[in-house]
């Protein structure tokens, strides 16, 4: 593939050197007809006559000394940083004591893969990252939240896998054994980020309705004081319940449903439930499922007020309660 910037390909530049050098043509017309300023097509005729077919083939850009590059060491300590933490560079710039745009080059340089791309305990590449093209945000907090259910295996007494290893995941024991799931609601505010969750045994229609009143609850209390539209997908304890719908109606919100089959169009959720499993579920090894389920709530409570959130500079508190 040629420069981005190149008049010409491979294909183009031999033909340039046929017609220049095998046919004996003037290289001023040669390069009217190809669309080239005769210093390109000199430039290009010399560097076949020194270095022969090589010399056709795309050059780097790279300049030949870059001497405000950041020094080796502090590259080595991001690196470093990086795997240490598996945050992103908004989180490791302050720590590094370098710019966040500075550890985000010396990411790309090196070649280091998207949290998005990892595995939130080991750090490993284990899935591609789908990025929407479409970006929006409501002018003001309540004017829309979204909610959703994330499902989680429950972790033994005495821990699971993660804890003891793939293979004790593999005894005839713990095959028979069913530990279930944990089902975590999760609502967020689209202005603001704002975010409440909880952990229930199902995701039925009166589980979804009740964790939604007092979702709305929490949001009242943290300056939220109304919910205008309430955003799911088309999974049938929201889009059939008669106990979602008469909630919807006490708090006066309009129910809006996704496309199907397009769970990036409500993509903030999302985000948030990828958020709970890298920072909350999957960030360290619980000994029981118990312990984890407690360690809930306090991530909420340091999501909401003291973790910084890209999107909206600051914290989701930041954007609901007055400076």
């Amino acid at each position: 593939m040629a420069h981005g910037n190149a008049r010409l390909n491979i294909h183009g530049r031999t033909l340039l050197i046929t017609r220049v050098i095998h046919d004996g043509r003037p290289l001023a017309h040669v390069a009217r007809e190809l669309g080239l300023s005769r210093q390109c097509a000199h430039r290009w005729v010399s560097r076949f006559r020194l270095e022969g077919a090589a010399g056709l083939v795309d050059r780097s850009s790279r300049p030949r000394s870059m001497p405000r590059r950041t020094p080796v060491e502090i590259e080595q300590r991001v690196l470093a940083l990086r795997a240490q933490l598996r945050q992103g560079q908004d989180r490791i710039g302050p720590v590094a004591g370098v710019p966040a745009r500075t550890v985000g080059a010396i990411l790309r340089r090196h070649g280091v893969p998207r949290l998005s791309e990892c595995d939130p305990l080991t750090g490993q590449i284990i899935r591609a990252s789908k990025q929407t093209a479409v970006r929006y945000e409501r002018s003001r907090p309540g004017e829309l939240v979204h909610m959703d259910v994330k499902k989680l295996g429950r972790i033994p007494d005495g821990g699971g896998w993660r804890a003891h290893g793939r293979a004790a995941g593999d005894t005839a024991a713990h095959k028979k054994a069913r530990i279930g799931f944990d089902y975590v609601h999760s609502i967020i505010d689209d202005h603001s980020r704002l975010a409440y969750s909880e952990i229930h045994p199902d995701e039925k229609g009166p589980t979804c309705a009740g964790f939604l009143a007092r979702a709305a609850a929490y949001f009242a209390v943290h300056g939220i004081p109304r919910i205008e539209q309430v955003m799911t997908d088309n999974h049938f304890s929201y889009r059939l319940s008669h106990d979602v719908q008469a909630v919807l109606r006490t708090l006066g919100a309009k129910h809006v449903l996704i496309r199907p089959h397009c769970p990036w169009q409500n993509g903030k959720v999302e985000r948030l439930n990828r958020t709970l499993q890298t920072e909350w579920a999957y960030r360290q090894v619980f000994p029981s499922n118990t312990a984890r389920t407690n360690a809930l709530a306090p991530f909420i409570e340091h999501y909401n007020t003291e973790r910084h959130h890209t999107a909206i500079n600051g914290t989701p508190l930041s954007r609901v309660l007055p400076t």
